[in-house]
């Protein structure tokens, strides 16, 4: 288990060296998880990769244990919050009406994206 949270941890650090050295405009960790996708990958069509700590789905279920207890993460985001309440009662109404407005322009940009993507899909169906 321990070795599986290496990988785990070291494919996210090797994404972050790789982002802080090219300077590239993408999290460290997303490209981390892209490359420990790139390692499964590997693992379950070549053989002599599944040993050690990709043997068994002992990453999977790691990764698992790490979901569950995925609201603790949160905890500190929540602290914040609660420290910059004197901040939230001078700006509240501005924080919440920006809010909405982006709320209202995600939603709006991703039923145009599903919109578009449903009549490129459809037309290739009727062929």
């Amino acid at each position: 288990m321990i070795a599986s949270l290496t990988v785990v941890l070291l494919c996210q650090l090797i994404g972050e060296i790789i982002v802080q050295g090219l300077s590239l405009p993408l999290p460290g960790p997303v490209l981390g998880l892209l490359l420990l996708l790139i390692m499964l990958l590997a693992r379950d069509r070549f053989v002599m990769m599944a040993r050690g700590p990709f043997r068994d789905n002992s990453v999977e279920n790691v990764s698992k244990g790490l979901l569950t207890h995925l609201s603790l993460l949160f905890v500190p985001a929540g602290v914040g919050v609660v420290q910059k309440l004197d901040l939230l009662a001078a700006h509240g109404i501005g924080i919440i009406c920006i809010l909405m407005v982006s709320v209202t322009v995600t939603l709006l940009a991703t039923v145009l994206t599903f919109q578009i993507v449903s009549r490129f899909t459809s037309r290739e169906d009727a062929r």
